[in-house]
């Protein structure tokens, strides 16, 4: 019996998959437990639908993405900190720090995605990346200065 599983199941299928199994496990277990539905035409349809959907909702978060990308890229974050000689602060410039900042800037961006692998320690100019979408990453000019 061809079914379409509206969960993963673990050994047998995962979410939207079309798969054929036991016509006594489909009826008994899969439908049963609202974790599959029997492949008819109509129910095809209905999942074509839901694909495409969440591929047009892929593309305008790839684009949506894009357009961040190209503003954060134009921006310059200025962060200010104590620092001693030979321009060291004391202490650090943290990606906390620089979501904040970009908040402030009415541009919402989480910590986690600022990838620094470690905090920045120096005064001048530093280039942080910030991952906005797996296909998509942006360079943040980030200048520390004097406070």
């Amino acid at each position: 019996m061809k079914v379409i599983f509206l969960k993963d199941v673990k050994g047998k299928g995962k979410k939207g998959e079309v798969k054929n199994v036991a016509e006594g496990y489909a009826r008994n277990y899969l439908l049963k437990n609202n974790l599959a539905v029997e492949a008819n035409q109509g129910n095809m349809k209905t999942l074509e639908k839901k694909q495409e959907s969440q591929q047009k909702q892929a593309e305008e978060e790839l684009q949506k993405a894009e357009e961040l990308k190209a503003h954060l890229e134009s921006l310059t974050v200025t962060l200010k900190a104590k620092a001693g000689e030979n321009g060291r602060l004391f202490g650090a410039v943290t990606n906390k720090q620089i979501a904040e900042t970009l908040k402030k800037m009415k541009i919402k961006v989480d910590k986690r995605k600022i990838e620094m692998d470690e905090p920045i320690r120096v005064l001048g100019y530093t280039n942080v990346p910030v991952k906005l979408h797996p296909k998509v990453t942006a360079t943040v000019k980030v200048h520390v200065t004097e406070e």
